[in-house]
């Protein structure tokens, strides 16, 4: 007979099995692939592989100067600052985009995060349940699994290489017609310009057409602009100067400041939505994350003032992205990849269709096992198109071309691409247009072809 303390051992591992159960009973949210592929990429790096990392967005320029310098001066601060965030930092987010994008913002109608991407999916967790999130495919990889996570309804606005991989106003004005829905129900579209994974963004005229299908079908859009900044000749048309009374934008310092690691997002939310939605955001930002650290709040109030420096800064990344982005992109294209040049950011979305018969005899009928054979054997690390929401029986990838020292360039004047910092690029570009061509030819075999 067991004893009384082996029978109670044996009760607990009973209950801690069923509580282990139903712990792991629901359908948890992946890795995002993106910060995947980056790990994957140091692991083999560390294994002593040469991996020509395309994978992870994330900028190769250093931190703007005085930012840094802010920073350290602030770093002793400790004081937890207001939900909304620091009403300094508010309005210098406010003015510089209000003089650089020609909006009309007010720092009462920002919200301050650690990063925008908590800002993202605290939009979207203030949402009616029944709300539903259109999510153009190809989009960045975090919208739908956030939706998800907030038990929303989505629905995909498919693009094409002929719409530029956009959502314009054709694209969503079929997928709006097909069904008959609700009139109180609300619509999300989130817009992301130039966007991730394309590097794209529509010319101002279609996206004037986008704004009136969206005003007609009284849809909620959340424009991600984080890459806004980057636009590469400095064009980049806010979508809330074309919708202002129903446009929510998000920006940051990660991508034109290179502080991803900073953390720091901000939102824009327009006083026409009204109050309650404000109210809401701010109580989930209560909640959850408090408030943005104190030092980076005070950096970012320095790194939002527009000065000489700070615009010889962007205006020479702009530059360097634009040179290698459309220098990848036509050699690309030679190949007969198909890629269109960036309008901005640090991305190209690479189309490998010309190429779907020779790469079915290789046994490559995905755009992920088309990634998982670049990076066996030729040490590029890319992102399938299906990452991105993309089926995936289709031959896309997703190419971050910042596999360099960007310190090293924003020194120089005049063209790069053949500076030595650019080595990797080069070598990456050159390696997939080369397994592409000694896969036409016929000279590239799997090892048991003989």
């Amino acid at each position: 007979m067991p004893s009384s303390s082996s029978a109670h051992h044996d009760s607990a591992s009973a209950s801690t099995s069923t509580l282990t159960q139903r712990l792991n009973a629901g359908e948890a949210p992946r890795a995002s692939d993106t910060l995947l592929i980056n790990e994957q990429s140091r692991l083999r790096e560390a294994g002593g592989e040469r991996v020509i990392k395309f994978g992870f967005g994330q900028s190769p320029f250093p931190v703007f100067t005085p930012a840094v310098e802010a920073l350290a001066a602030h770093a002793a601060d400790k004081a937890y600052l207001p939900v909304q965030g620091l009403a300094a930092a508010r309005e210098a987010v406010a003015a510089f985009h209000r003089e650089v994008d020609g909006v009309n913002w007010q720092a009462g109608e920002m919200l301050l995060a650690p990063g925008s991407k908590l800002l993202l999916f605290a939009l979207m967790k203030a949402l009616p349940a029944d709300a539903e999130v259109l999510i153009p495919d190809p989009a960045w990889v975090s919208y739908a699994p956030q939706a998800r996570m907030c038990n929303l309804a989505t629905r995909r606005v498919t693009c094409s290489f002929e719409s530029r991989w956009q959502v314009n106003a054709a694209s969503l004005e079929e997928a709006l017609s097909d069904r008959d829905e609700p009139n109180n129900r609300v619509r999300l579209l989130i817009l992301n310009q130039p966007g991730n994974p394309t590097g794209l963004s529509l010319n101002h005229a279609e996206q004037a057409k986008l704004a009136e299908v969206a005003r007609r079908h009284d849809l909620l859009v959340l424009s991600d602009e984080i890459y806004g900044v980057l636009d590469h000749d400095g064009s980049h048309r806010a979508f809330a100067r074309d919708y202002p009374e129903g446009t929510v934008t998000t920006t940051g310092l990660s991508k034109w400041c290179g502080a991803g690691g900073w953390r720091l997002g901000a939102m824009h939310v327009p006083a026409s939505l009204g109050e309650a939605l404000f109210s809401r955001l701010l109580g989930i930002a209560s909640e959850t994350w408090s408030s943005v650290a104190s030092p980076i709040q005070e950096a970012a109030c320095v790194a939002y003032q527009r000065t000489p420096a700070l615009d010889a800064y962007i205006t020479r990344q702009r530059k360097i992205l634009a040179e290698i982005g459309r220098w990848a992109a036509a050699e690309l294209d030679d190949a007969a990849i198909r890629t269109h040049a960036p309008d901005g950011g640090f991305y190209l979305y690479p189309d490998f269709e010309a190429h779907r018969e020779a790469l079915a005899q290789r046994g490559i009928t995905t755009g992920s096992e088309l990634t998982e054979v670049l990076l066996d054997e030729c040490g590029v690390a890319l992102l399938p198109g299906s990452a991105f929401g993309a089926p995936a029986e289709r031959l896309t990838v997703r190419l971050a071309y910042v596999d360099f020292d960007g310190a090293a360039l924003l020194t120089t004047s005049g063209p790069v691409i053949a500076h030595p910092v650019l080595e990797k690029v080069r070598d990456g570009i050159h390696a997939i247009t080369a397994f592409v061509k000694a896969l036409e030819s016929g000279t590239n075999k799997t090892p048991n072809d003989g």
